[in-house]
């Protein structure tokens, strides 16, 4: 008697095992739902860094009733790529150049292609390779 029921009972065990479950519902990935950002009607007006320039208050009535000071003068334009010199080639040396800022020292370009802009590493000036 005992025997049948520990069989019935391993079968039944077995069988609930084996049994598949449904999977889970995929997971859908919301998007976020973010409030509007807010826009002012008249942004502030973004000034130049100077770092060495002089402190200005921000934000104090008497800087608003102040008069206008003049404007700051104008930051250095881009350069055009035109507008830089050519070094010059050395002879027998296919990678090396002579910079035309720092005559007698000698830059090696290898790896830069025709007409890339370089570094000059004793003036900090820029100049294109020939």
């Amino acid at each position: 008697m005992k025997f049948p029921l520990l069989l019935a009972l391993l079968a039944a065990f077995l069988l609930a095992s084996c049994a598949e479950e449904p999977p889970p519902p995929p997971s859908r990935h919301r998007m976020a739902n973010y409030p509007p950002s807010q826009t002012e009607q008249y942004p502030p007006q973004q000034q130049p860094f100077n770092p060495n320039g002089p402190v200005q208050p921000t934000g104090t009535p008497a800087a608003e009733t102040a008069p206008a000071s003049p404007p700051p003068t104008a930051a250095p334009t881009k350069i055009a790529k035109g507008d830089y010199p050519y070094g010059i080639p050395v002879p027998g040396k296919p990678h090396l150049v002579e910079s035309p800022y720092s005559p007698g020292k000698y830059i090696d370009v290898e790896g830069f292609p025709p007409g890339t802009e370089v570094k000059d590493p004793y003036t900090d000036k820029i100049f294109l390779v020939p």
